[in-house]
């Protein structure tokens, strides 16, 4: 009797999204699809499965990117599938409290853009080549794939949902992320970090 392979629901996902996506010979959903505050300047939008198939098809021609800060790298974990980390913003050496934000207080990486460039540079690619930011729920990457396209990166998207996903509004798990995002798609994901990754310069 012949085995039957099962595969997962994440994976079934991935599997279709990259099915579609080379059947309409592009990547993305349309602009009208992403919510306001998460639409980008460079208009390339990505849901965390797309953004999987696409490093699964695409592999060393596609830079992907955890614009997270480090602490959220270590605490919460990491897309198996991003190629580096490189903080948009992180925590200063000596944290400050925001109490109108009710926060830590986050400042600007000042070397994003030519980070991102060297590491660009590292994998033989381009700014011509496709460059996948994630961030925690999709409003960083949207301003830092913006950014990268004022830049003049040609190809700059913005996972719209991000490593942990949109918060639910309503239901048992009000207030949580569980409604979309990497983690929740059961798409690979690790505690493990790789050095190699690793944002080690100080901001």
């Amino acid at each position: 009797m012949k085995r039957r392979r099962w595969l997962s629901a994440g994976r079934c996902i991935g599997v279709l999204a990259a099915a579609l996506a080379m059947a309409a010979g592009a990547w993305g959903i349309d602009v009208d699809q992403v919510p306001a505050n998460k639409r980008s300047a460079s208009g390339l939008h990505l849901t965390a499965v797309e953004a999987a198939a696409m490093k699964a098809q695409l592999g060393d021609r596609v830079l992907m990117i955890d614009i997270r800060s480090r602490a959220e790298a270590m605490f919460v974990g990491m897309a198996s599938a991003v190629d580096f980390l490189v903080p948009l913003l992180d925590f200063p050496e000596f944290w400050e409290w925001s109490d109108q934000n009710n926060e830590y207080v986050l400042q600007a990486n000042p070397r994003f853009v030519r980070d991102i460039e060297e590491r660009l540079q590292a994998k033989g690619l381009t700014k011509n080549d496709p460059v996948i930011l994630i961030c925690r729920s999709g409003v960083r990457s949207n301003a830092a794939s913006g950014l990268l396209a004022d830049m003049g990166f040609a190809q700059a998207y913005t996972v719209i949902d991000g490593f942990e996903g949109d918060v639910a509004r309503d239901g048992e798990h009000k207030g949580q992320r569980v409604v979309n995002g990497w983690k929740n798609a059961k798409l690979p994901w690790t505690y493990r970090l790789e050095k190699a990754k690793m944002y080690l310069a100080p901001l």
